[in-house]
């Protein structure tokens, strides 16, 4: 009788040993991935606020853009467009030209 406790004694060790090494097994490896998972959070965070900041600027260009858009429709660009690079002038004005100074 005493040997059949022993034995019993011996594997209910044994199995809960085996128990707290499965326990530990996995305590680590979630502690483990946690670790991995805060590492990737804040790479994701660093990325969040670099495509915000980039998103912003975007916004930025496409105001401006449009706000170009909404001028070159306007009669001033056109007339602006026509005096600097076509040296047309309107009726009421004059173009003075200086002198060459071959002449």
């Amino acid at each position: 009788m005493q040997r059949v406790r022993r034995k019993s004694n011996r594997q209910s060790r044994m199995v809960l040993l085996l128990v707290f090494a499965v326990v530990v097994i996995v305590i680590v490896a979630c502690g483990a991935r946690s670790i991995s998972l805060n590492h990737q959070a804040k790479e994701l965070a660093i990325t969040e606020s670099q495509l915000e900041s980039e998103l912003k600027s975007e916004q930025i260009r496409t105001e401006n853009l449009e706000s170009r858009e909404k001028y070159m429709k306007t009669k001033k660009y056109i007339e602006d467009e026509a005096k600097n690079k076509l040296g047309l002038v309107n009726k009421d004005e004059y173009l003075i030209k200086p002198k060459d100074k071959d002449d």
